[in-house]
């Protein structure tokens, strides 16, 4: 008598599993919109079994033939009762008889020794059909201007960004391709990310989620493009609202700056907790009050205003030549001006990129150097990248943006100064 194979148990197991997920959904969707369609949770089953089955026995007799042969069959199959029904109720879709010649590929699958990858799948085929109106909902809210600027945003970053050299390029090891079109990729991702929130969640509530999850990656990228953004709002709830996404993010920067540095070097955090928390309070005092402001004035805003749609990869790719300016800039000042000083090297290193800087004065700190020189530096980098950011507000943003960010630079200066001097 032949021993059971635990392995192929578990895996007949799991392809009826699949079928079972795929039919207990298309179970519910017949019975409750269209009671006559094809397959339900049997019928489902039986189908990954078939699939199943026909792979196992492909891989007992060496030929895959069986396998094919059987999907051919079971697609014959489902074809010929969806052209049945379309006679008896025509302009049926054809998503259950998709999923079944889907549901008899995983059962393939699982016993082709690909068991994860079917399970996950069929979990997202599951989710795919049983969320069928909140997603026909989300497509209905994308117009021809969203899916033009995401097929470039995907151009962008899967055709173009491999093509470029990883790596510095000029002699003072400053200009990487690769890192720079990845900077435009990430402002373009931004500035759309954050206009279909808008869209989507309202001014109130889709500008504060794009400061916070944007200001994870990089708060001056958020700045730009929601600056770019206050010129095609005229809402008057805009310039508040986008003021306090952008201070979010400057938040999330200030809270980033001591989480890196505790986990690098914690003796320098004692240096630059207090000026750092109070910098990172005063951007949330402010940010909260241009978030009551936004909300004030949207709810008197009794008219629904068209948005249009801020996504430019050339705006963005302007940003990044003066990026690679600046990071330029940097490199020669390193390089030609060493004995300067270090806090005049802070302040130009953090017009950039803050984390660059940090971790260079949090290295430095490790190695023997003085603590406070250290702590001052990348106080005076933080300070220094405000102030960049505040200027690209005042280039880029609409009047009121401008007037919310002068006055939320102004207090985060005057706390970092104070502080620092004190």
């Amino acid at each position: 008598m032949m021993e059971l194979d635990s392995v192929v148990v578990r895996n007949f197991l799991l392809a009826l599993a699949i079928g079972a997920l795929v039919g207990i959904e298309r179970e519910k969707h017949k019975t409750s919109e269209h009671p006559a369609s094809f397959g339900g949770l049997r019928t489902f089953i039986l189908i990954a079994q078939a699939g199943a089955i026909s792979a196992w026995l492909s891989i007992q007799l060496q030929s895959p033939w069986l396998f094919f042969v059987t999907v051919l069959a079971v697609s014959a199959v489902v074809l010929t009762s969806y052209i049945l029904e379309n006679r008896l109720q025509p302009a049926l879709g054809l998503t259950t008889e998709i999923s079944a010649v889907t549901v008899c590929l995983l059962g393939g699958a699982v016993m082709f020794g690909q068991a994860e990858l079917a399970v996950v799948l069929a979990i997202l085929t599951s989710a795919i059909l049983t969320f069928k109106h909140p997603l026909h909902g989300l497509v209905s809210k994308i117009d021809s201007s969203d899916l033009y600027a995401a097929i470039k945003l995907l151009l962008a970053t899967f055709i173009v960004l491999p093509m470029l050299p990883n790596y510095t390029i000029d002699p003072w090891q400053a200009l990487n391709p690769f890192k720079l079109w990845l900077l435009v990729i990430l402002i373009s991702a931004l500035s759309l990310t954050g206009y279909l929130a808008t869209r989507w969640l309202g001014t109130v509530k889709g500008t504060a989620i794009a400061g916070l999850t944007g200001g994870l990656v990089s708060s001056t990228a958020v700045t730009l493009s929601f600056s770019r953004q206050s010129k095609t709002e005229p809402d008057p709830a805009a310039g508040a609202m986008l003021a306090s996404g952008i201070l979010l993010a400057w938040l999330v920067m200030f809270v980033r700056v001591m989480v890196m540095v505790a986990l690098v070097y914690l003796p320098l955090l004692q240096h630059i907790w207090l000026p750092f928390t109070l910098m990172a309070l005063a951007t949330l005092l402010m940010a909260t009050y241009c978030f009551w402001q936004g909300h004030q004035r949207s709810q008197l805003q009794q008219r629904q205003v068209p948005l249009t749609n801020p996504f430019s990869l050339w705006e963005a790719s302007k940003f990044g030549l003066l990026f690679a300016a600046v990071l330029l800039a940097v490199k020669l000042a390193e390089h030609y001006l060493p004995d300067e000083g270090l806090y005049v090297l802070a302040g130009i290193a953090g017009m950039t990129d803050v984390d660059a800087i940090t971790l260079s004065m949090t290295e430095l700190a490790r190695q023997g150097s003085a603590l406070t020189l250290a702590a001052g530096a990348v106080i005076i980098a933080a300070l220094s990248n405000t102030v960049v950011k505040c200027g690209l507000v005042l280039v880029v943003g609409s009047t009121a943006l401008r007037g919310y960010l002068l006055a939320g630079s102004g207090l985060i200066l005057f706390t970092g100064l104070l502080t620092f001097i004190w």
